[in-house]
C-alpha cells in the first residue's frame, strides 16, 4: 500500500524485521487523564479471576448491584439458573417440604430450606397462615407431579383480606420468591394465590430449576439483569422455547441465542433473555420521573495476535451482549499484544470478572475491572505507547556503508528532529489479503451492495474453515451451508450470513446483511476507503510542492473553542502569506474526504475531484441512507512528530546492550520505545527511519 509512496528524511536507513513474535510490537494505549485506567505495563499481569475489583471512578451514579449469570454452566459446577440477593440458587421451584429430599428432581441439587423466605412470610402472614400456603403449595406441586394433564390453575388460597397497599405488594413479592409456581392476585383487597400456568407450561420445555429460576428472575425486574437457559443444542427446541417467551412476555422481554462454550469446553448455543429497553425508559424517583441511567463497566483489555472486532466478538458472545454494547477509542494491532480500555454496557463488573479464564484462552486478559459513567468514543485517546523489536538487521544492498550502527544512529536523529508522513498504515487496508478493506468500502459508497458482500466473502489462498466457507459461499450463495461451515468467533461473517439466508442474495438483501452487523464495523470499511485517499493525496502533494507551503494549501488553528466549526479552524493560505513563509509544512493539512470538508485551492483540490471521478464518486454525497451512515469527513496534518524516543541495540544474549561500533548483524536487535498522537502508526514511522516497506 505504501511503496511509492513519498519520505521526508533523506538517511540511508537499513533493513530489518518486525512482529516476529507478538511480543515483538507491544502497544499501550496513552489515556486522557479524565478517564485514566491503571497502566497495566506498570503492575504484574495477575490473571483477572483474582485480581479485586477497582473502586468505581468518581462518579454520581453508582448502579444495583445486580445478580448476574454465565451463559451456561462453568467448571465451578453452575447449574444454570441465576443467584438471587434473597434466595437460595440451588433451589427448584420452592421449599416445598420438611424433609431435604422430597420431591427432589433427578439430576438436580439437593434442595436447602428457603430460611429468608421463611421468616419473611412467617412475619407478613403470621406463623399459622404461613404453614397453610407450604400446605397448599406442596398439594398443588404433587398434584403437578402426579398428573401431567391437571389444570395448573386447580384450587385457590385465600390469605385473606390486606387492606395495606404496601404490605399488599411485599405479600406478593414474598409469595412469589418463595414459589414461583404460584401467582397472586387482589379481589376486593383479599389476596388469592394460585397454581402458574404460564410456569406449568415453560416446565414441558426446560428443567424445572431453569423454570424456577427464569421467573424469579422475571419477578425480581432488575434493571440490565440477564438470565441464560442451559446450553441447547437442538435448534428447533430452542425456536420452540423463544416463541413461548415472546408470546407470554414479547412486551416485557427480549431473546437472543448465543454462542457459549459448555462444560466440555465445546462450543454450543444458549438462549439469553433481558428486559427491553423501553421497559426501563423511565423510573420512579421522589421527585417525580427520572431519565434511566445505564450501566457501563470499564476494563482494559490485554489481547495477543487478535483483531479489535475479533475480540470484541468473543466477548459478547460469552457474556451475552451485542458486539455495539462496546466502545473503545480505536483499533488496535493485530499481531501485537496491545492494551486498550474499552467500556461495555449493561454487564456488571462482577460478570466480567467471571468470564477471565475464559478468555485467556483466546488469548485475552481484562484488567482494572470498575464501574464507568459513560461509553468510550472513537479517538477519545491521547495516543499510543509502542515498545518494539527490530530483528535481522543489515544495511541496505545499495548501501556501500559498513558502518549498521551509524546508519540506525543517524536514522533515530533524523525523524525525532523532523517527524515522519503521517500515512495510515497498511493494517488499515488488510496488508497482503486478496481484497483490501478500502475496495470494500468503495463498493458500499456507490451503494454496489452485492459486490461488497462479494467482494467481503473473497477467500484467501489457503485450505482452512473460514476460507472454505468464504469459497463455498461465492460458488454456491448458499448462505445457510456456508454458515454452518464458520468457525463461531467469526462474528461479522456469520451476522452477515444470516441475514443473506434470510433475504436471499440480491441488492435488498445485502442491503439487509450489512445493516446487521454494527454501524463501527460497516463504517470501518468506508473510512478504509477515505484513508486511503487520504494516503495518495498526501505523496502527491509532498511530490509537486515538497516541504514549501503554498498559495491554496489549507493549515489549522490551535483555536481550541469547541464552538468554533471545523472548518472555520481551517484557514487557505493566501498568496501573501506563501511569500513571507508564515506557514511552516508541519501545519498543513489535507481533507479525509466527506461531505463537510473543504479542498485546497490549488493542484491538490483538482487533483480530489480528478481521484473521486475515477472510482465513480464526483456526485457522491458521502451519505449511505440505506446503511444509515454518514460520513462528514475530516483535516489530518500531513507530518507528524514522534515523542519520547528512544532505542538500544541488544546482543544475542538477552540484556546485553551493545556499544561496539562493528556490529554482528545476525545477533543484533534494535528496541525502540516511542509515543504517537492518536491515528498515527508505528509501522509508517518504521517505514521513514528504516527507509523500507513491511
Amino acid at each position: 500500500m505504501l511503496p511509492s509512496f513519498s519520505y521526508l528524511t533523506d538517511h540511508a536507513g537499513f533493513c530489518g524485521t518486525i512482529k516476529n513474535s507478538p511480543s515483538d510490537f507491544v502497544v499501550t494505549e496513552i489515556e486522557v487523564p479524565e478517564h485514566s485506567l491503571r497502566d497495566t505495563r506498570a503492575e504484574p499481569l495477575q490473571k483477572t479471576s483474582q485480581a479485586p475489583l477497582e473502586q468505581s471512578s468518581p462518579c454520581l451514579w453508582q448502579p444495583k448491584k445486580l445478580r448476574t449469570e454465565p451463559p451456561g454452566p462453568c467448571a465451578e459446577g453452575y447449574g444454570g439458573g441465576m443467584p438471587s440477593l434473597e434466595h437460595d440458587p440451588s433451589r427448584a421451584g420452592g421449599d416445598c417440604s420438611a424433609s431435604p429430599n422430597k420431591n427432589q428432581r433427578e439430576g438436580e441439587p439437593e434442595r436447602k430450606s428457603g430460611l429468608g423466605e421463611a421468616s419473611r412470610l412467617d412475619s407478613l402472614l403470621g406463623k399459622p397462615m404461613s404453614d397453610l400456603l407450604s400446605k397448599f403449595a406442596c398439594d398443588l406441586k404433587d398434584a403437578w407431579d402426579l398428573e401431567n394433564n391437571v389444570d395448573s390453575s386447580t384450587g385457590e388460597f385465600s390469605l385473606g383480606p390486606i387492606v395495606d397497599k404496601k404490605n399488599r405488594a411485599d405479600l406478593h413479592s414474598a409469595v412469589r420468591q418463595k414459589f414461583p409456581f404460584l401467582v397472586t392476585v387482589t379481589k376486593d383487597n383479599e389476596m388469592i394465590v394460585r397454581g402458574n400456568a404460564d410456569y406449568r407450561e415453560l416446565c414441558q420445555l426446560v428443567t424445572e430449576k431453569e423454570t424456577s429460576d427464569f421467573f424469579k428472575f422475571l419477578d425480581a425486574k432488575l434493571e440490565h439483569s440477564t438470565f441464560s437457559f442451559e446450553p441447547d443444542g437442538n435448534k428447533e427446541h430452542r425456536k420452540v422455547v423463544h416463541h413461548f417467551i415472546n408470546r407470554k412476555f414479547g412486551k416485557l422481554l427480549e431473546t437472543k441465542s448465543f454462542t457459549v462454550t459448555d462444560v466440555n469446553d465445546q462450543p454450543n448455543m444458549s438462549i439469553m433473555v433481558r428486559f427491553r429497553e423501553k421497559s426501563w425508559s423511565r423510573k420512579r424517583s421522589a421527585g417525580g420521573f427520572q431519565e434511566k441511567q445505564d450501566l457501563y463497566t470499564a476494563f482494559t483489555l490485554q489481547k495477543e495476535n487478535l483483531e479489535t472486532l475479533e475480540a470484541i466478538g468473543f466477548l459478547a458472545a460469552e457474556l451475552g451482549v451485542l458486539p455495539s454494547d462496546f466502545s473503545y477509542t480505536g483499533i488496535k494491532d493485530k499481531k501485537a499484544i496491545t492494551y486498550q480500555p474499552m467500556v461495555v454496557k449493561k454487564v456488571t463488573p462482577e460478570r466480567l470478572k467471571e468470564i477471565g479464564s475464559k478468555m485467556e484462552k483466546k488469548g485475552m486478559r481484562i484488567h482494572n475491572i470498575h464501574s464507568a459513567c459513560q461509553h468510550l468514543r472513537l479517538g477519545q485517546l491521547k495516543g499510543n505507547h509502542f515498545d518494539i523489536v527490530v530483528r535481522d538487521l543489515k544495511c541496505h544492498s545499495h548501501d556501500s556503508s559498513a558502518d549498521l550502527k551509524e546508519r540506525i544512529s543517524e536514522a533515530m536523529e533524523n525523524v525525532e528532529k523532523k517527524g515522519f508522513v503521517n500515512y495510515y498504515g497498511p493494517q488499515r487496508f488488510g496488508q497482503g489479503q486478496n481484497v483490501q478493506t478500502d475496495q470494500i468500502g468503495l463498493a458500499l459508497l456507490n451503494e454496489k451492495m452485492v459486490k461488497a458482500v462479494k467482494l467481503f466473502f473473497t477467500p484467501e489462498d489457503t485450505d482452512d474453515p473460514v476460507n472454505n466457507a468464504k469459497r463455498y459461499f461465492l460458488q454456491t450463495e448458499d448462505a445457510k451451508g456456508a454458515l454452518a461451515m464458520l468457525p463461531e468467533f467469526k462474528v461479522r461473517e456469520k451476522m452477515l450470513l444470516r441475514a443473506l439466508n434470510r433475504y436471499g442474495v440480491n441488492h435488498e438483501g445485502c442491503t439487509k446483511g450489512w445493516l446487521n452487523i454494527p454501524h463501527s464495523m460497516r463504517i470501518f470499511y468506508v473510512h478504509a476507503y477515505c484513508s486511503k485517499i487520504w494516503n495518495e493525496a498526501a505523496s502527491y502533494r509532498l511530490k509537486i510542492y515538497g516541504s514549501k507551503v503554498v498559495e491554496g494549501d489549507l493549515v489549522l488553528s490551535e483555536e481550541s473553542d469547541e464552538s468554533i466549526s471545523l472548518n472555520d479552524k481551517v484557514h487557505e493560505v493566501t498568496a501573501p502569506e506563501e511569500s513571507a513563509n508564515k506557514y511552516s509544512i508541519n501545519q498543513v493539512v489535507l481533507p479525509v474526504v466527506g461531505h463537510s470538508i473543504k479542498y485546497p485551492s490549488n493542484k491538490v483540490g483538482q487533483w480530489y475531484h480528478e481521484r473521486l471521478s475515477k472510482d465513480e464518486l464526483q456526485m457522491c454525497k458521502f451519505r449511505v441512507s440505506p446503511l444509515q451512515l454518514n460520513i462528514p469527513g475530516c483535516y489530518r496534518p500531513i507530518l507528524k512528530n514522534v515523542q519520547n524516543l528512544s532505542y538500544f541495540l541488544e546482543g544475542s544474549e538477552k540484556g546485553i546492550e551493545i556499544e561496539d561500533n562493528r556490529l554482528n548483524e545476525s545477533k543484533v536487535s534494535l528496541h525502540i520505545s516511542l509515543d504517537l498522537d492518536p491515528s498515527c502508526y508505528a509501522t509508517v514511522c518504521l517505514r521513514e527511519i528504516m527507509k523500507c516497506d513491511f
